[in-house]
């Protein structure tokens, strides 16, 4: 158990000391396409998730800690990734102001929260920031964008 640990902490610290990259949007929907398999939602989730309501659920939990590790800015042993967070979600922001607001939501769980609940507690934090501001405002500019489109 104690190498398994010890060999966890190499990874997480290797992956973190990599020349690791934002990614692209198709990049995105692929692991949250790969993250809904793994962790199936309700057609109701789904609906929520898509208007960036995210409930404290299980099921949602689990999902957006699948996200957030396969885009490599959250790790199980560490948490999430400031510098990483920043980078991927910087939108308009200079990466100074990002990684001020990054910084400010990143925690150790000094509590022992089980891992979903510890992502669940950063994203929620990130969501409620500037940043969440930005991603939602994209969001709603897309989907806006999507229906004339359609129209």
């Amino acid at each position: 158990m104690f190498k398994y640990l010890i060999v966890a902490l190499a990874l997480c610290a290797v992956a973190h000391a990599d020349d690791w990259t934002p990614k692209t949007g198709e990049e995105i929907r692929k692991i949250r396409v790969e993250c809904l398999k793994e962790n199936p939602l309700s057609n109701e989730q789904i609906a929520q998730l898509k208007n960036l309501i995210f409930p404290n659920e299980p099921d949602v939990r689990q999902y957006l800690t699948c996200s957030a590790t396969k885009l490599g800015i959250f790790c199980d042993q560490m948490g999430y990734h400031a510098d990483r967070l920043a980078k991927q979600f910087k939108m308009d922001l200079s990466e100074e102001e990002a990684l001020q607001i990054a910084q400010s939501c990143v925690d150790d769980n000094a509590q022992k929260s089980p891992t979903d609940e510890w992502a669940f507690r950063g994203h929620q934090c990130m969501m409620a920031s500037k940043i969440g501001d930005k991603v939602k405002a994209f969001v709603k500019a897309k989907a806006e964008e999507a229906k004339k489109k359609a129209a």
